[in-house]
């Protein structure tokens, strides 16, 4: 039975607590084309039932990857032993949850036939032939197809429902040349959108544009000269803006992060950050438009709102799920989510970004004598003090005011929060990926984005 079909309201009477009954299956695909070659094709399914139960100060959690009905009754029944058990030997009788009663359903599967396994590949077969046509100075290429469809069911005690289904779908594209010293340069690009690959990639012209774009950085890395080491004056790009706010930013700021000893936990109502810098971690719209990760209803049945974490500069909240809302005696945001039947909720982010400010690039640039434009990034990591590494692969010198030469592959490094006061300008351009996965405990998908933003940060190099 599909899981749309199966009614979770009759269990019900099964709660003899709070109780979270969760029935969650994720369909994912990949295909990978190496020079040409498919070298990976696979397809999963992975689903089940949870129930997490809550009791005296304590959880239960169970879960089994049968959907039937008596599978359904001994899941619940199992967490609530379990939430029982843990009770009667460390809970605390007067600990409680904040209520929340709400529903939502969404959907963003697509509407149209689906594609065969074949016809994806003939497609990625089209993009690796217009690489090797258009492109070359090109000495090897990879092509990578990832779909993810996460679909979930949700029944609490309090009263919440809600089914969705959330999709995303990438084609990650590496291309390598080499530079007049035979050495390989490399750079990667992923383009996707929230949707199924029907409705992402119905034709080359969603592709041509960033391949084209792609090609072009590569020609200019191929020139590329080291960085000079040191702090400098820099315009961090969308991507990079992004992927800073959410790992140096955004984890410091999830509750239980907080809770754990965060630097965050000392900021509360602190200046943080310079005047411009306004950072949100969106539920499911900006002015709008759907974000690449809607969320409407989080894995608790709570309403998932926006969470304005840094207000001109100041620290106002955190990212909260029931547990932590009660801690701080702050309001729910809906941030409770879990990546897999088998595993519990965590506070994690959704759509995080900083909001634009007024500024054009152009303006940005010029604004600059000596110092760097970097664009994307690699890996990277942060902690909880919010001091952060990132690797860059596509940079450019800024000098009086213009661009200057691609920069090869180097690293940026600093305090999150000292970088943020020591932004000057946001540019006036919001922008979205979709790529993200973020890897708290448990793989999930992510939004990031936001504007360019010029900063000072120390670039590791010559």
């Amino acid at each position: 039975m599909q899981i749309a079909e199966i009614d979770l309201g009759k269990y019900s009477n099964r709660f003899s607590s709070y109780t979270e009954l969760r029935l969650h299956e994720n369909r994912s695909q990949s295909i990978v084309l190496l020079n040409g070659d498919v070298v990976s094709n696979a397809r999963d399914t992975t689903g089940g039932v949870s129930a997490r139960v809550f009791n005296g100060g304590t959880w239960g959690f169970s879960s089994n990857p049968d959907m039937s009905n008596d599978a359904i009754d001994g899941t619940i029944s199992a967490a609530t032993r379990n939430a029982d058990f843990l009770a009667r030997r460390c809970g605390n009788e007067d600990a409680a949850l904040p209520l929340s009663n709400a529903s939502a359903d969404s959907d963003f599967s697509t509407k149209k036939t689906l594609k065969t396994q074949e016809e994806k590949i003939a497609f990625l077969t089209e993009i690796d032939n217009y690489i090797v046509s258009s492109f070359p100075d090109v000495v090897s290429r990879q092509v990578l197809l990832s779909c993810l469809d996460m679909e979930k069911k949700l029944q609490t005690s309090e009263g919440s429902n809600g089914h969705n289904v959330t999709t995303r779908s990438l084609i990650a594209v590496k291309l390598t040349t080499e530079n007049e010293d035979k050495e390989p340069v490399e750079l990667s690009e992923a383009i996707g959108a929230r949707g199924q690959y029907e409705d992402v990639f119905e034709s080359m012209d969603t592709i041509i544009p960033a391949l084209d774009k792609l090609y072009a950085q590569l020609l200019d890395k191929k020139e590329a000269v080291q960085p000079i080491s040191g702090y400098h004056d820099v315009i961090l790009a969308s991507d990079l803006a992004g992927i800073l706010a959410h790992e140096a930013i955004g984890h410091t700021t999830e509750a239980d992060i907080v809770r754990a000893g965060s630097v965050a936990a000392d900021y509360l109502n602190k200046k943080v950050a310079s005047d411009l810098i306004t950072l949100v971690d969106f539920a499911n719209t900006y002015e709008g438009e759907t974000l690449p990760v809607p969320i409407y209803l989080d894995d608790e049945g709570v309403e998932s709102l926006d969470a304005v974490i840094i207000e001109d500069g100041v620290l106002k909240s955190y990212m909260h799920n029931k547990d932590s809302a009660q801690h701080f005696g702050m309001p729910l945001t809906g941030n409770a989510r879990a990546f897999s039947y088998t595993d519990e909720p965590l506070v994690r982010m959704r759509n995080t970004a900083i909001l634009s400010g007024s500024s054009s690039l152009d303006e940005m640039i010029a604004s600059i004598d000596e110092g760097y434009l970097l664009m994307r990034p690699t890996n990277g990591q942060a902690d909880s003090t919010s001091e952060f590494m990132f690797g860059v692969q596509m940079g450019y010198e800024i000098k009086n005011g213009k661009l200057g030469k691609a920069i090869s592959d180097t690293t940026i490094s600093g305090v999150a929060f000292d970088m943020l006061n020591n932004v000057s300008m946001v540019s006036d351009e919001m922008v979205w990926s979709c790529a993200g996965m973020c890897g708290k405990k448990q793989p999930m998908p992510v939004g990031m984005g936001g504007p360019a933003v010029k900063t000072k940060v120390y670039i590791g190099g010559q």
